[in-house]
């Protein structure tokens, strides 16, 4: 599409005023391209206000529009946005991997699988199906439609279990869960326990809530318990957040000792685990049995569960989960309802009928393989190219977590290898305090292919070599 658009804005200038432009077909036959990518190229130019489009009629040149005036002076929203003390949302490590790298950059950087890799067809049918049910378009419960919630609620605890649809609160997407959580049940100023690495997205939606993240280490079987118990005697804190399956940056899993032992000491100082479920469908194909959510298995609500679909569908369908029981889930529901009232019907409507397919159940049997083919590559191109580099293969998620030979300056590493043509993320943003070593975060999901995941670390090789 931006090729056919560029050509579109270019020749713009031979229509005069009011000039129409050729047909969708003749466009089509002229440059032999889809209707989708003709009509996406048209839709863009109105957004800009270069063409308008009249429905049986065509597309005509826009009138040209006046030069914007006076622009006024913004100089005194610095005093204004100074004063007292206000909370500033840290979005820089979320922004890095939110931005899509230039053209010709191998992505190694992004959280989402790549199209090639998503449901489409089977997200394109639910959304159709969604559209022609009764009541789409009315208002939903606040909680959530509740057919969704009580699948939501099978799939993290299983049948039996004590957790029920009445224990669910949908939410749009896991970032938007982590931050209703927080603000919720944590009161502003006060200290949250954190894994140290940890998600930057997590350590943003703290700060802003005007939380002290205090890490607790990470080592190969998860958090450290007994500095866990440690963290909670000294600081007070009244909630851990983690990622007990495929940790975000390490790819860990939390050992079955220390699943017990988590709940233990949180039961003990009488606060939440914040469990953040984000990547139990990432698991790959050669991955053994996965140990059940700690929601599972928690009967006195001491944990709050975080689940979403957006990690192995499509960063557009934003549906995910909370799980909480007793009076926590009225302070969720509470803070959600100011924040944003509910999440759109449509949208839940539409993983209703996705989750409910039988190309749902087929993409799930696709993608372990798939993905486990994408990590096996990467890795292998590392120890290839990077043999002083160490890390850890991980059996799910979508990345690799690189600890870098001492003395490496990460930040030169990654600006060079974006100069080199591929894009990596430093490992800096990763950890609430000063990091212990220098680090790599390289994804394999958003990138085209394997053989782009091999060049993408053949590129890092020759950057790695300048630094």
């Amino acid at each position: 599409m931006a090729h056919l658009l560029g050509v579109l804005r270019a020749e713009l200038a031979r229509y005069p005023e009011g000039g129409k432009l050729p047909s969708s077909r003749a466009l089509m036959e002229q440059h032999r391209v889809s209707p989708v990518t003709v009509s996406r190229a048209i839709a863009a130019l109105v957004a800009e206000g270069a063409v308008v489009s009249r429905p049986g009629a065509g597309v005509f040149r826009a009138a040209a529009v006046a030069p914007a005036g006076y622009r006024g002076d913004l100089s005194w929203q610095e005093v204004a946005l100074s004063a007292g003390q206000p909370r500033v949302a840290d979005s820089g490590g979320v922004m890095a991997t939110l931005a899509v790298p230039p053209a010709g950059v191998v992505d190694l950087v992004g959280g989402y699988l790549h199209p090639s890799l998503q449901p489409e067809r089977a997200l394109a049918a639910a959304l159709a199906r969604a559209g022609r049910r009764p009541g789409t378009w009315d208002r939903p419960p606040v909680e959530g439609v509740g057919e969704l919630r009580d699948w939501f609620a099978r799939d993290i605890a299983g049948a039996g279990s004590a957790l029920g649809g009445a224990d669910v609160l949908v939410t749009a997407g896991g970032q938007s869960a982590l931050s209703t959580t927080l603000r919720a049940l944590v009161a502003p100023g006060t200290p949250v326990l954190v894994e140290s690495p940890t998600y930057p997205g997590m350590l943003a939606v703290a700060r802003a809530a005007g939380l002290r993240p205090v890490p607790v280490p990470v080592d190969a079987d998860g958090v450290r318990t007994d500095l866990l118990a440690d963290a909670f005697a000294a600081t007070g804190a009244r909630a851990f957040v983690c990622q007990p399956l495929f940790h975000n940056p390490t790819g860990v899993c939390l050992s079955a000792e220390r699943r017990r032992e988590v709940l233990r000491v949180a039961r003990e100082a009488g606060a939440f685990v914040v469990e953040d479920d984000f990547a139990r469908r990432l698991a790959h194909a050669d991955a053994p049995a996965l140990p059940r959510p700690l929601a599972a298995d928690d009967p006195d609500g001491v944990v709050v569960h975080v689940r979403s679909l957006t990690k192995a569908t499509s960063p557009s369908l934003r549906v995910g989960a909370l799980t909480a029981r007793g009076p926590a889930m009225d302070r969720l529901r509470a803070g959600q309802v100011v924040d944003s009232f509910f999440v759109p019907r449509p949208l839940q409507e539409t993983a209703l009928e996705l989750v409910g397919s039988p190309a749902w159940r087929t993409h799930l049997r696709a993608l372990p393989g798939a993905l486990r083919d994408r990590r096996a590559a990467t890795a292998e191109a590392v120890a290839r190219e990077l043999p002083d580099v160490r890390l850890r293969v991980p059996y799910g998620g979508y990345h690799l977590w690189l600890r870098l030979p001492d003395g490496t300056d990460e930040a030169a590493l990654a600006a060079a290898a974006l100069h080199s043509g591929v894009a990596v993320t430093a490992g800096r943003p990763y950890f609430p305090a000063e990091p212990p070593a220098p680090h790599l975060r390289l994804s394999y999901i958003s990138a085209v292919s394997t053989e782009q995941l091999r060049e993408g670390v053949h590129r890092l090789r020759q950057a790695y070599d300048r630094v």
